[in-house]
């Protein structure tokens, strides 16, 4: 893939390449979705992604406005959604599955991932709260389809966290420790080769894309040239 970084409009998929292409390894297949601000649509985009590709994993990336640190989430709520989404609509029921569990948890063991990182002086925190919105509602749905196989990590919005070249890494070292730990969990001796999804709300591929824009422009004029 070759791209200038210099129109608008390539930047879209720029800020998906950026999460792509930061070396996760040549045997992961990372298929990467955009979810709108909207429960129903979510739903919709979730249900579809696990019956049509059925990813070994996904990880959801979330927004945590006024947070300075990445925040890994172990728990999603089926119930208590009472906040209205960019369309004005909340769930009559306020849940995400009816008839579902009350909570559902990753088969991630996120409490030993947060801890190997603040171990390693990095700000990541462990959570089981996830706040009962679109994040939450989102990361449920897809534990509900992928019977666990999902993790969410909320991504600051101030701090040192707060840029592409500390944040993107940090990513990609985490997704890279929670796969590992996927390895151990399934033991199932099948081929090393992972299939997994990268789902962002839109607040989060925004913030995430104009990161990754202030990155390549401080690239560029540090070194004008085209990137490839």
């Amino acid at each position: 893939m070759r791209c200038a970084f210099s129109c608008s409009s390539c930047l879209v998929l720029d800020r998906y390449w950026g999460l792509k292409l930061i070396g996760l390894g040549e045997n992961v297949d990372v298929h990467v979705r955009e979810l709108p601000v909207s429960y129903l649509k979510t739903q919709k985009v979730i249900g579809e992604l696990w019956h049509t590709l059925n990813p070994k994993f996904a990880v959801h990336l979330g927004l945590a406005r006024g947070s300075s640190v990445v925040i890994l989430e172990q728990t999603g709520k089926n119930t208590g959604y009472r906040d209205r989404d960019v369309c004005g609509y909340c769930p009559e029921t306020r849940c995400c599955v009816e008839g579902g569990a009350q909570k559902l948890e990753s088969v991630i063991n996120m409490r030993a991932v947060s801890k190997h990182f603040r171990q390693a002086g990095m700000n990541v925190v462990y959570s089981r709260d996830a706040g009962r919105y679109l994040c939450d509602f989102a990361y449920y749905c897809s534990l509900y389809h992928g019977q666990g196989r999902a993790a969410l990590i909320h991504i600051p919005t101030s701090g040192t966290l707060a840029s592409a070249d500390r944040l993107v890494p940090l990513l990609q070292a985490l997704i890279q420790k929670i796969l590992e730990q996927l390895e151990e969990h399934s033991k199932t001796g099948d081929p090393p080769f992972v299939s997994m999804s990268l789902c962002m709300n839109s607040l989060a591929s925004l913030h995430l894309g104009n990161l990754l824009e202030i990155s390549i422009k401080s690239l560029q004029q540090r070194r004008p040239s085209t990137v490839a």
